[in-house]
């Protein structure tokens, strides 16, 4: 049996030293003069040429962005021919903490976003339990990744703050072609992401949407304080042990998956490490084989060449009522009604 090095440890919540140079980009481009700027939040003034692999403690990435919406007077990184003026983050969660329901909520943020960009507009579609934050989109061009992933940070952020809970979404398709490194993208969102789709989109389930908001002007005021560090909470470093354990189980077929112990033997240590250490990642085995599954099952629905037989079969299940009732169990509708939706917008 191959074995692995065991991953670091006490590496916390990092991100990609990628996603600073990313929001660079267009600043260094426009020739903005950057160095006091990093000087500022710590950060080496040859960032742009240092390799991606490098990593950085979330926090440190919060106040980057902070220091670096101030210094731009936009908080979307130049991304728009039009500006996002500091506080208006703040101003559209004002607003839409002001909305009855929570659907009119995300309507009424991104109504808000409307008015402030040119290039980026988008509108909340729902059927069922089902809701898709859609672009509408009219240059031939895609935006890059960054842009979107920066707008869905936002928004999604946002939505969860108003549910009051933590929204899972499905998947996230982009008209762009798959950036150079997305790793980050998919731990801070979903794994299920797709590329170069005919038009950009984050899918999540929801049967919350016509719940009312039920938030404080206190919860306002901390939420707006704490931000944007607390839409970024579920960036993880890529180097964990749960990235570890999902690389593991990605590469082989469900039906070959090992138990923990072995598991724990192929990371080198006791199947009691495995479990503590997962634990302290907010994990556990069972949780991260389902949604290692539920990944791989959102990515084969949206292939319309795969029967709901084929698709079993690969997921490792016994028959397809078996899988039908795991994905009712994961997202709450049922497969085809998911790979409809999907099929019809991606024909």
């Amino acid at each position: 049996m191959t074995t692995a090095a065991a991953p670091p440890r006490g590496t916390g919540n990092t991100v990609s030293i990628e996603l600073v140079k990313q929001s660079l980009q267009v600043a260094h481009r426009q020739g903005f003069h950057v160095p006091p700027l990093l000087e500022r939040c710590g950060l080496p003034a040859d960032i742009l040429q240092q390799a991606s692999g490098q990593r950085l403690p979330v926090a440190r990435f919060a106040e980057f962005w902070r220091q670096l919406a101030d210094f731009l007077q936009d908080e979307f990184c130049l991304m728009d021919s039009r500006a996002m003026r500091p506080g208006s983050f703040a101003f559209m969660c004002r607003i839409a903490a002001r909305q009855p329901t929570l659907a009119e909520g995300i309507a009424a943020g991104l109504q808000f976003l409307s008015l402030v960009f040119d290039d980026m507009h988008a509108v909340l579609h729902r059927e069922q339990n089902l809701a898709q934050i859609v672009f509408v989109e009219n240059e031939p061009q895609p935006k890059r990744a960054f842009a979107y992933f920066t707008f869905w940070m936002y928004v999604h952020g946002l939505t969860c703050w108003l549910a009051n809970q933590r929204i899972p979404i499905l998947a996230i398709d982009s008209r762009c072609p798959p950036p150079e490194l997305d790793e980050d993208y998919r731990v801070m969102f979903t794994h299920s992401l797709r590329y170069n789709c005919q038009q950009s989109r984050l899918l999540f389930v929801c049967d919350s949407l016509d719940s009312p908001i039920r938030r404080s002007e206190d919860e306002l005021q901390r939420f707006i304080a704490e931000s944007p560090d607390n839409i970024m909470v579920k960036y993880r470093d890529p180097h964990s042990l749960t990235s570890q354990v999902r690389q593991l189980l990605g590469a082989i077929t469900p039906a070959a998956w090992p138990d923990a112990p072995a598991m724990a033997q192929q990371l080198c240590m006791s199947v009691a490490t495995l479990r503590r250490r997962l634990a302290e990642e907010g994990q556990s085995f069972q949780a991260i084989k389902d949604s290692v599954r539920k990944a791989r099952a959102l990515q084969l629905l949206a292939n319309e060449h795969e029967t709901f037989v084929d698709i079993a079969a690969i997921l490792g299940f016994a028959d397809v009522s078996s899988f039908y009732k795991a994905f009712r169990k994961w997202t709450g509708i049922q497969p085809g009604f998911y790979r409809s939706t999907v099929l019809g917008q991606n024909s």
